[in-house]
């Protein structure tokens, strides 16, 4: 069983004690926004290394680096091969800023888009705007129905029933 489904097979158990699954995310969120305060304080330095050494650069558990591993990946500029990696594979935490802070938005992880360490990145009105083109990106919105007897869209002139819409 790879790293990944170890992972995944602990924190998403749904015969787990949702009690101790609550605290389980709990101990992990904490973790992660320990990580990505460092990882913010310089965004230009990339980070890399096996995911042993990251491990320990970070002081988390390996299985806790699998799952940040898990969530950065989608934000990161050369994504890792998380999929099939072991504690010996080299990966990178290079990051897209505006992909991770969207991406945050997206997971609803508040303590993380609100980090102080993103007002040095970004002014507060572009994070405005990104999170509100995150929130944006989500919404469906709906064509007004053309009724039958309304006039064509296209110009024509006709009913709608009688020209487009046969």
């Amino acid at each position: 069983m790879t790293l990944l489904e170890q992972w995944r097979k602990t924190a998403y158990d749904a015969d787990a004690d949702q009690g101790e699954l609550k605290r389980f995310w709990e101990r992990y969120f904490e973790k992660e926004k320990g990580i990505y305060e460092e990882l913010l304080a310089e965004p230009e330095t990339e980070v890399a290394g096996t995911v042993k050494e990251l491990a320990d650069r970070f002081g988390v558990e390996l299985m806790a680096m699998v799952g940040f591993l898990d969530g950065i990946n989608d934000s990161l500029v050369t994504p890792n091969p998380i999929e099939e990696m072991d504690e010996n594979t080299k990966v990178s935490l290079r990051f897209d800023t505006e992909k991770l802070y969207k991406n945050m938005v997206e997971a609803e992880a508040d303590w993380l888009y609100e980090l102080p360490q993103w007002e040095p990145i970004y002014d507060e009105d572009t994070r405005k705007r990104l999170y509100k083109e995150q929130k944006r990106s989500k919404t469906v919105v709906k064509e007004k129905k053309i009724g039958r007897n309304e006039p064509c869209p296209c110009g024509s002139g006709k009913k709608y029933k009688f020209c487009c819409g046969r």
